[in-house]
């Protein structure tokens, strides 16, 4: 499909097609998942002109139409795992952390949020015959957590039967965007998709998106129960470019999440994720992590489409995430 150009749609001259690329519209997949209303005022066209072309791109790309159980297995076949190389952490998840879905990470301060999208922004660039994805990492970091000198440790720490580059090699292959508010934010999905379509062909393509943290910037500025449903309608809207960005790569989404206490809980655990359950319905996989003995971390699974729920024990080592 990489082959194909806007030019080859029905209704796209030189002219809108360069409006179109100018706006984000890559390829002919971003234009039959897009709406009427966004393509017509990105390439500055009628309504009735976007709705044709959106018509040509998705019979061109095969999208729109019902398909058997037993076509959707077929393309679940590029379906590939992200391994953390701690074994009960990859059980927990079917073998590792899936592309083409998103697994939100959510927990208090210290759970391991952060020391689980770095080490994965290490493994990710590991070949697929290694547990890796063989790609680059996009690494959207709202709250100052990226640590190069973590990345360091992590791949000096690395326990794996290949070859291993050094830490610099690492580090180029780790794409970092500071997001300073909620619509930077969102603007900084377009600019991943670009980055995405530039090294789409390239021995190091785009497997995984980090956004760490996806509520921070929401949370801070939409305060109070008034602006709760603006504030949700944009986080609506930010999961579903998200996962449009990452199906259409083959690439692993990973969020991290905030928490708050719910006062009304009075027995078991008051710790619920920000974002309510916008967020929650978005994610394919949520994660809760929290805190144990002797610096041991657990990660319970809470929310999954196809794994039974269960728990994973990990610790948080200099040299990365191991197992207990």
């Amino acid at each position: 499909m990489a082959l194909i150009e806007l030019e080859d749609v029905p209704g796209i001259g030189p002219a809108s097609a360069e409006r179109l690329r100018e706006a984000g519209y890559c390829s002919v997949e971003s234009i039959a998942t897009a709406t009427t209303a966004d393509l017509a005022e990105a390439a500055e066209l009628g309504e009735a002109t976007a709705k044709k072309i959106i018509k040509g791109a998705r019979e061109i790309a095969d999208i729109g139409g019902f398909k058997t159980g037993t076509d959707v297995l077929l393309k679940r076949q590029d379906v590939r795992k992200l391994r953390s190389f701690v074994p009960e952490f990859d059980e927990l998840l079917g073998g590792g952390i899936e592309t083409q879905a998103i697994t939100e990470l959510y927990g208090e301060f210290g759970s391991g949020k952060s020391q689980i999208v770095h080490q994965m922004a290490v493994n990710c660039q590991l070949p697929v015959e290694c547990g890796g994805l063989g790609g680059s990492c996009l690494y959207i970091d709202t709250e100052n957590t990226f640590r190069p000198e973590r990345i360091t440790q992590m791949v000096e720490g690395l326990a794996v039967d290949c070859e291993v580059g050094t830490p610099e090699e690492f580090l180029e292959h780790i794409h970092i965007a500071r997001a300073h508010t909620s619509d930077h934010q969102m603007l900084l999905i377009d600019s991943a998709r670009d980055l995405a379509n530039e090294k789409r062909d390239t021995d190091k393509p785009i497997r995984l998106i980090i956004i760490d943290s996806l509520t921070g910037h929401f949370r801070a500025e939409y305060a109070g129960r008034g602006t709760l449903a603006p504030r949700q309608q944009k986080l609506n809207r930010h999961m579903h470019e998200l996962f449009k960005l990452v199906d259409e790569h083959n690439a692993v989404a990973l969020v991290t999440n905030q928490v708050m206490s719910n006062p009304g809980v009075f027995f078991g655990d008051p710790t619920k994720p920000i974002g309510g359950n916008i967020v929650g319905h978005s994610a394919t996989f949520r994660l809760y992590l929290r805190k144990s003995k002797a610096g041991k971390r657990i990660a319970r699974l809470v929310d999954s489409p196809n794994l039974p729920e269960g728990e994973a024990t990990f610790m948080v080592e200099k040299a990365g995430i191991k197992p207990c």
